[in-house]
């Protein structure tokens, strides 16, 4: 059998690291991280970030890194030859990460609406002297003695930008200049990627989704990427170089971004917590500080939103990469269609019910989804592929094993924090709701069907690998937990070195396997 082409590889390295640096750093640093931090308790939420950050941020994008630099594959395949009973995990990173580029690139739309409205000499949204306003608008936050609707800069956001109706029952009509801002989004998404790569429980339910929102844990961004890493790249390396990189830049934030609440609170005299973001209208020459930061968030957006997409991109190649070509003649046509159907999934956001619609996808999409899913990723890699295969995987590339406190992480600390992440994450959880608007039932139960269009595919894939496996049931079962089951005659790690035998060492399958043999479990340290 002739062996498959070479797979390609970054031109350096190091455009790899700042790849993933990119994908890490975005607009969670700069909205989300201390949006957490002052709900979750201040300075007090470090603690638990930082903890979250070392057993669980590290390891596990060191565990995603080696997998899809070894294996070669996305993380549909990867997935699928660690654990074919739970192949499905790689189909739901895939799945999540196409459901939030979906609805990321509608902020990088806002962003491009707050960009091109800066240029001005006064900003819209510095005073209530403008057509969208109603009576009851106020220059600036109170202080509790009077009462408005909302601020200049909400005005702004909610009946200039938006234009949103009451609720989810009234959708209202398409925003034209949002939809041609998306357009333009999703247009430097594609040239950017067109070409390939050449309370205390709440606390750290927060901090642990903020590791994984930020890094982008469970949504095989990093795990695509690294796949066309050069065989023998430090993976280690890789891994401190993002995670900290990550970090530092969201405590940065989160000390700019307070500094400036803090000075505003003063200057006003009143309670953070009562503070709109009417931070530029308040600076000297506001026009140009409100451009800088929206094309800084411009930036920051881009590199996460291409990084999502191409793990569809490369996942589609992967599985079906000779059918499509034939079908799309050249991959730039496919990764066209995929920005084409990515843009049509965003139009829900850009008409004027389009806030509800965003806040119902985030809700159901951001916490219990994403820790589901890494929660089954760390039980396929680390507990049925094993962490003396992967430590010996990453022997393999880079001549040296993983250290003992990793393992420890991969196989005690990282599955059981997670477990207890999960639980509490499902206690506390509350229904979705936007401003004083609370989501009717019907909309609920809508945002419980988008949690599960990414978790449906775990049980789904399990079911289907049980139907493809020969043998009885029990036979099929102990098939299914058995690295590379699916793929006998899989060539992934070696032939793509140049030759040599077809199955890793540690995963041999032979083709004359007895059914009636027990796998191991590889969980040793």
């Amino acid at each position: 059998m002739n062996p498959e082409p070479r797979r390609p590889t970054w031109s350096r390295q190091i455009e790899f690291t700042l790849a993933g640096i990119g994908n890490a750093v975005g607009l969670g640093n700069v909205w989300r991280f201390p949006y957490l931090c002052y709900r979750s308790g201040g300075g007090a939420f470090l603690v638990p970030y930082l903890l979250m950050l070392l057993v669980l941020g590290i390891p596990l994008l060191y565990m995603e890194l080696t997998l899809g630099q070894y294996m070669r594959r996305g993380p549909i395949q990867a997935l699928a030859n660690v654990c074919p009973l739970l192949k499905g995990v790689g189909m739901a990173s895939v799945a999540i990460s196409f459901i939030m580029c979906s609805y990321y690139n509608v902020v990088i739309t806002w962003g491009l609406y707050y960009l091109f409205s800066s240029f001005r000499a006064v900003l819209p949204w510095q005073s209530c002297n403008n057509t969208w306003n109603t009576a009851n608008c106020s220059d600036q936050a109170a202080d509790g003695s009077d009462h408005y609707s909302a601020t200049a800069s909400q005005q702004f956001f909610n009946l200039k930008m938006l234009e949103r109706t009451a609720g989810l029952e009234d959708a209202g009509t398409i925003r034209w200049e949002l939809c041609l801002l998306l357009l333009l989004a999703w247009i430097l998404v594609y040239l950017c990627i067109f070409k390939g790569v050449k309370s205390t429980g709440k606390v750290w339910v927060n901090a642990a989704a903020q590791i994984f929102n930020s890094i982008g844990i469970g949504f095989g961004s990093l795990m695509a990427m690294s796949s066309y890493n050069s065989f023998n790249n430090s993976v280690l390396k890789d891994t401190l170089a993002i995670s900290i990189i990550n970090s530092l830049t969201s405590i940065l934030a989160g000390f700019v971004i307070f500094s400036a609440f803090g000075y505003m609170s003063h200057l006003q005299g009143i309670p953070v917590d009562q503070l709109a973001v009417d931070a530029f209208a308040t600076m000297p020459v506001a026009p140009l500080w409100a451009v800088m930061f929206f094309f800084m968030l411009l930036c920051l957006g881009l590199d996460s939103e291409f990084a999502m997409v191409e793990v569809m991109v490369t996942s589609l190649m992967d599985g079906f990469g000779q059918r499509l070509l034939r079908f799309f003649k050249q991959k730039e046509l496919f990764v066209l269609a995929v920005c084409g159907v990515a843009f049509l999934l965003g139009i829900p956001y850009i008409l004027q019910v389009g806030i509800y619609v965003f806040q119902l996808m985030d809700h159901y999409t951001a916490i219990v989804s994403i820790i589901f899913i890494a929660f089954f990723e760390v039980i396929a890699t680390c507990w049925i592929y094993g962490v003396k295969r992967l430590s010996g995987n990453l022997q393999e590339m880079t001549g040296r094993g993983a250290h003992f406190l990793f393992k420890m992480c991969w196989v005690v600390v990282s599955p059981l924090l997670i477990t207890v992440i999960l639980i509490f994450a499902i206690i506390q959880f509350k229904p979705a709701r936007y401003e004083n608007h609370v989501f009717p039932p019907w909309a609920q139960g809508v945002g419980w069907v988008i949690a599960l269009a990414s978790i449906i595919w775990i049980p789904l894939g399990a079911v289907h690998t049980l139907w493809v496996l020969p043998g009885t049931f029990t036979q099929k079962l102990k098939l299914s937990i058995t690295p590379f089951a699916l793929n006998e005659q899989s060539k992934t790690p070696y032939y793509e070195r140049g030759g040599g035998d077809p199955y890793p060492a540690a995963v041999v399958i032979s083709s004359s396997i007895s059914l009636g043999e027990k796998p191991s479990i590889q969980t040793n340290l």
